[in-house]
């Protein structure tokens, strides 16, 4: 049974940061100007900060892959923090000849407090390098690297944002992904966009920070990803994990989700009704309500996640705090910060969702060699369409009734 396996390392300020693969099958084609397209859209968007005027953000292969194929062994790569320059002495592994300059007020929905008295330490800077959203650079990195893969099966990834404060997009039938990808916020709708930079741009007069919510949408995933028969072998469950994970997210729904609560049932789930002949699958549904996930599987659906960001914690006009040394009230730390986050974590949300489907297909198709992977895949949907066709063809027979 195979298994994508994700891991990064590196703090903010640091040197870089380091993000290590394992997983994917020898015999996939995969070059640096590939993650490069994935590294330079998470650095896009309105309401971004003055680090993405200093990052370049390029991951170099390490290891893993020769002559631009995988080797089917670890995929190491590295990407350089061009700031480290300007922290060479507060951020220095060995030990300084200069005493650091503590961090000790402290920010008001941030990691800085549970994080300094879950590691006993006296300086927020130990905390604060770490839990910031730079990490996201290397799991974008890798996230590349699984939509590469998932490319080779047809399945596409995309997300776009549909709120950023009271600001809501439409519910839309045909998204136009090459508009989204122009758009700075991530948007389809020119007029919304205008409504949408000026909304951010009136929080940035304020010195405050905007929140929002994001849609990722996963097609082409086969039927019978994931499980029904243990809590944490469910795709839905994976899911949620990994879009909770990502820095800020305070809510996943998936499909309609919290909606579904306002609606009885008969409104809510989705007709299945008999597909037309040639299909890949013999159903279809009349709706989406599910966003592609029942029982924990995938049901051959469009699959639809949706993920809250909370307005970012770090102000330019910073909240009252306390200072973790004195005990007395003071303002916030104020670290350089963005704005608003939302449409960039449209980015790593696709990267998120890549590495949880790309591990879905390696545990249900596994291989060692890609094209071994595809036989296995093959295989399946070649099950599922002529058990397909025996549905279609009896359901063509006469009834007892007619």
């Amino acid at each position: 049974m195979g298994s994508f396996i994700f891991r990064s390392a590196g703090e903010s300020h640091g040197k870089g940061l380091t993000s290590l693969v394992e997983g994917i099958p020898a015999g996939l084609e995969i070059t640096e100007d590939y993650i490069h397209v994935d590294m330079a859209r998470r650095q896009k968007g309105y309401g971004r900060g003055g680090r993405m005027l200093i990052e370049k953000d390029h991951a170099e292969i390490l290891t893993g892959v020769r002559h631009g194929v995988t080797l089917g062994s670890p995929i190491s790569m590295w990407i350089k923090n061009k700031d480290w320059e300007n922290w060479q002495e507060p951020m220095s592994i060995g030990p300084s000849s200069k005493p650091a300059k503590l961090v000790t007020r402290l920010r008001p929905g941030h990691a800085d407090l549970p994080g300094v008295f879950k590691y006993n330490q006296v300086d927020v800077r130990n905390i604060l390098e770490r839990s910031s959203a730079r990490e996201t650079a290397a799991r974008v990195a890798a996230g590349a690297i699984a939509k590469r893969f998932l490319e080779e099966f047809g399945i596409q990834i995309h997300a776009h944002v549909i709120s950023i404060g009271t600001i809501k997009v439409p519910p839309q039938k045909n998204i136009d992904w090459d508009r989204v990808e122009e758009s700075e916020v991530r948007v389809a709708d020119p007029s919304l966009e205008k409504t949408i930079i000026a909304h951010i741009d009136a929080i940035k007069a304020a010195g405050d920070t905007a929140g929002g919510i994001y849609e990722t949408i996963a097609t082409g995933v086969p039927v019978g990803l994931g499980t029904h028969v243990q809590w944490d072998r469910k795709l839905s469950t994976r899911l949620a994990a990994a879009f909770m994970s990502v820095n800020a997210t305070k809510a996943v729904e998936i499909g309609t989700g919290f909606s579904q609560t306002e609606l009885p049932g008969s409104k809510v789930h989705d007709i299945i009704e008999l597909a037309d002949p040639g299909s890949q699958y013999p159903f279809k549904r009349l709706s989406n309500n599910a966003g592609g996930l029942e029982g924990g599987m995938s049901n051959g659906e469009p699959i639809v996640v949706r993920a809250a960001i909370k307005p970012i914690s770090t102000l330019s006009k910073p909240l009252p705090s306390i200072d973790l040394h004195t005990g007395k009230k003071v303002q916030a730390h104020f670290e350089r910060s963005d704005v608003c986050q939302v449409p960039p974590a449209c980015v790593i949300g696709e990267a998120m969702m890549a590495m949880v489907i790309a591990d879905a297909m390696l545990e249900k198709f596994g291989g060692d060699h890609m094209e071994e992977t595809k036989r296995n895949y093959r295989s399946y949907m070649q099950t599922v369409r002529l058990r397909g066709d025996a549905i279609l063809s009896e359901s063509e027979r006469p009834s007892d009734d007619a």
